[in-house]
């Protein structure tokens, strides 16, 4: 893998506040990336500040509460057409489609056809293994292009309330190049339905093996369901990891580090760190504190957390007012590294 990786949870945590020693942006160590690439993902303080300071505002814009009840409505609709069905592939059916709707609602732009998006987004998640997998990497920037040029047509498009309209509202006061915002609204969307339609997913397949999960929650209070949307998110979250580079030499636990090398964060094997969970291998509903790393952390940490959480609340509240949903044949598991989800999952909801 060509990198150093870290799996204690303290570790990965370090690492990852620590924008001066390990940077996300490449260029600090005289990498060359292309322009294309370039949004809030892969810059670091200070050229990051104004531009995440305009994309936290227009998400604390949106009214999270009307997010959530769009969520839940468009979650129930699709159940109810589901019921009946003897057998349906909940990736396709639910995950993709609630997760492409409800970011389309909350960004205010049209929808996309949802068969071309999905497969445009499982290429842009494959890009992310090109440590392993560099083959990967053509078919991944064509992707991205291709994203960016649907943020142009949204440009082009007429304006509709939500995130989009407000980024490029104040877009214009920013110090950056406007390809730069072009590309981050581009991966804020991305990121928002990547990230929902892996969560989804796997909580789908953990509750579906843990039934009394399900039923622990049923009634449950909003307390109870805020810390077991987190619990399930930690237990089973899409990231499973993310890389930084060392900008100077420095030593980890021994290990010296030199400058320009790659550090691995395994946040997914954080998650399950003994030394911060107790029980760690066990889904504990009212865990608190809950200092999970699914959304990273420090000053790249996910944008759209708050937004994710409301999301996956509802789909989990949704479930618990439906009938059982149960397996109706073999789980296939994504083959990435970076991203964990499912392929396929065949299900059905039973009385």
């Amino acid at each position: 893998m060509k990198s150093w990786v870290l799996s204690r949870y303290q570790d990965c945590r370090d690492v990852l506040r620590d924008n001066d020693m390990f940077a996300r942006d490449r260029r600090r160590v005289g990498a060359e990336l292309p322009e294309f690439l370039q949004n809030i993902q892969t810059i670091d303080p200070p050229d990051q500040g104004p531009l995440k300071s305009v994309l936290m505002n227009a998400l604390r814009s949106q009214d999270l509460d009307t997010a959530g009840a769009q969520a839940r409505e468009q979650i129930t609709g699709i159940f109810a057409d589901l019921a009946q069905r003897e057998r349906f592939d909940w990736i396709k059916e639910v995950a993709a489609p609630v997760a492409l709707t409800i970011t389309s609602h909350l960004f205010g732009v049209q929808r996309p056809d949802l068969h071309w998006y999905v497969k445009l987004s499982d290429s842009i998640a494959r890009r992310m293994d090109i440590g392993l997998r560099p083959e990967r990497a053509a078919v991944g920037n064509d992707a991205r292009t291709q994203l960016n040029s649907l943020v142009d047509q949204w440009y082009a498009a007429e304006r509709r309330p939500g995130v989009f309209a407000t980024i490029r509202e104040t877009a214009g006061q920013l110090q950056v190049p406007p390809h730069y915002v072009h590309n981050t609204a581009g991966v804020m969307f991305n990121a928002s339905y990547g990230t929902l339609f892996a969560t989804v997913s796997n909580i789908a397949m953990t509750l579906i093996e843990r039934p009394e999960t399900l039923d622990a929650l049923r009634g449950a209070d909003r307390k109870l369901l805020d810390s077991a949307t987190d619990e399930l998110i930690r237990f089973e979250g899409p990231a499973q990891g993310t890389s930084r580079v060392a900008t100077e030499r420095t030593v980890i636990h021994g290990t010296t580090i030199e400058r320009g090398q790659i550090v691995l964060t395994l946040m997914a094997s954080a998650n399950r760190d003994e030394t911060e969970f107790t029980r760690p291998d066990e889904l504990v509903l009212d865990r608190s504190p809950n200092r999970h790393l699914s959304f990273g952390w420090g000053v790249h940490g996910c944008l759209g957390a708050a937004f994710g959480r409301v999301a996956v609340r509802e789909l989990i509240l949704c479930l618990t007012e439906a009938p059982r949903l149960r397996l109706a044949g073999t789980p296939v598991r994504r083959t990435t590294a970076t991203v964990r989800s499912l392929d396929s999952l065949p299900v059905s909801f039973t009385a």
